[in-house]
């Protein structure tokens, strides 16, 4: 039986999504301003420019598409290692029995409750060490797994039935077998919503990447409109034009994803 919606919340939620992209149209309003009126609060919709677009693309002192390239490096070295990696481990997690499984699995759920911040300095040095300072192996080997995305996986092989796994070894299946011919076919979900999350997460990724990054050539996205800030004033037109064009990529893979990552939402509990 449906409940029924009062209009009252119908009311409600018009209001909150109109009040919330509100910094959303203003930042899509600023981006056209021409510069010279950047600061005002109004400009008439006719003076309205696509100046701070190609200033971002065109311009010889800001490297938009090198810093895009080195964006869409790292972000797609860094999904598709987790994928790999996250995948594997919470499969082995779920199916496999070998010695240690359950203090190594305690490992991973602690690691998880460390925040990020504690080991900034220690891993800084470890790849000050290594000689990994402005490269993209200090921007993508350390994060080619996540504890917690390891722990999703494992709580979804683990819903799998029995049953299916001994039906696959009477056909004459293997480990490996089971995982790519059964398992995975049926964790699409589960890989749509780890896409979305990792190259997302990593996309925008400021801190670390700015903690890496000396060098303008190794700049992402993120640190580089952030340089575009003067130390006295700020061309808002350009920062905002450049977040715009940031936010395009990560549309493109939410609707490319979108069917498999909200049914991959509803069967692993992610709230």
């Amino acid at each position: 039986m449906q409940r029924r919606v009062s209009p009252a919340f119908y009311v409600v939620a018009i209001l909150y999504s109109l009040v919330s992209l509100v910094p959303f149209v203003w930042s899509i309003y600023t981006s056209f301003k021409p510069t010279a009126g950047v600061y005002d609060t109004w400009v008439p919709l006719s003076k309205l420019t696509l100046q701070s677009y190609k200033y971002l693309l065109t311009s010889p002192q800001v490297s938009f598409m090198q810093w895009l390239l080195n964006s869409v490096i790292v972000a797609v070295i860094v999904t598709i290692g987790n994928l790999i990696v996250n995948t594997l481990a919470g499969y082995a997690f779920a199916r496999f029995r070998f010695p240690a499984k359950g203090p190594l699995f305690m490992v991973f759920l602690a690691v998880m409750m460390i925040p990020g911040q504690v080991v900034l300095v220690p891993m800084y040095i470890l790849l000050a060490h290594l000689g990994w300072i402005n490269t993209y192996q200090g921007l993508t080997i350390p994060f080619l797994m996540s504890p917690f995305m390891i722990f999703l996986t494992r709580q979804f092989f683990l819903g799998m039935p029995n049953e299916l796994e001994e039906a696959a070894k009477v056909d004459g299946l293997g480990p490996w077998g089971i995982f790519f011919k059964i398992f995975l076919p049926l964790s699409r979900p589960l890989i749509a919503t780890q896409t979305i999350f990792t190259f997302q997460g990593n996309w925008n990724s400021f801190l670390w990447t700015s903690l890496l990054e000396s060098s303008q050539n190794m700049y992402t996205l993120p640190v580089g409109l952030n340089n575009l800030y003067g130390q006295y004033n700020a061309y808002w037109n350009q920062v905002l034009a450049g977040v715009l064009l940031l936010t395009i990529p990560m549309i493109i893979i939410f609707f490319i994803f979108q069917r498999q990552f909200v049914q991959g939402i509803s069967t692993s509990g992610i709230k």
